[in-house]
């Protein structure tokens, strides 16, 4: 299995892309390096587990990648109630992180039955 061809990586990878863009010019630093680490571990876990040898320690990856998008939503979710997401930009990301939540979870599922 190849971590480029899955689009759980891609829209993942997307996501974190457009949220770097997106608070580039936040000037709360703080919150600013949370939000883009946490969105950035995303599709950097799904890689990383699905280049894995075992099947457990893909399964551990996922999720991990879950956690990161938990907290990346988390976070999505206080940006917007502080002003500093715009609000259909936003809503949209918190949408995006509930289907990656929903595609990661299926993935996992297929990690955890063959091990």
């Amino acid at each position: 299995m190849n971590f480029e061809n899955l689009d759980v990586w891609k829209r993942s990878a997307r996501l974190s892309a457009e949220i770097y863009k997106s608070t580039n010019e936040l000037k709360d630093f703080g919150f600013r390096d949370q939000l883009t680490r946490s969105g950035l571990s995303v599709p950097s876990n799904i890689a990383e587990g699905v280049s894995r040898e075992s099947y457990k320690e893909k399964s551990r990856f996922i999720d991990i990648a879950r956690s990161s998008l938990a907290e990346t939503r988390t976070q999505i979710y206080i940006g917007l109630e502080i002003g500093y997401l715009e609000r259909e930009k936003a809503l949209y990301w918190i949408s995006e992180t509930k289907e990656l939540g929903a595609m990661l979870t299926g993935l996992k599922q297929q990690f955890d039955n063959r091990s």
